[in-house]
């Protein structure tokens, strides 16, 4: 935060990657999650950027708004379901 002090532009996103080798193939899996970071630190759980990252559409940081929605729209949340989908064809 102290870095981005008087910076407008707070635009950020996670990403998460997943690969896995099946007969010699690669197969990618990502998810991403674009928002912002906030000017100042919100909420108690989480840990790492959760208090300042505000994921686009919601009002509140990942700390915020607790482990259950956080762990259902999150980036990692996103590359697991599509590594799940393909693994459960």
């Amino acid at each position: 935060l102290q870095d981005m002090e008087g910076m407008e532009n707070r635009k950020a996103r996670f990403r998460t990657v997943f690969a896995l080798i099946v007969n010699g193939k690669e197969h990618l899996f990502e998810g991403i999650v674009k928002g912002e970071i906030t000017k100042h630190r919100h909420g108690t759980s989480g840990f790492g950027y959760d208090p300042v990252f505000i994921p686009e559409g919601y009002t509140q940081t990942y700390a915020e708004m607790g482990s259950e929605l956080k762990n259902k729209i999150s980036h990692r949340a996103m590359a697991t379901d599509k590594l799940c989908n393909f693994l459960s064809k």
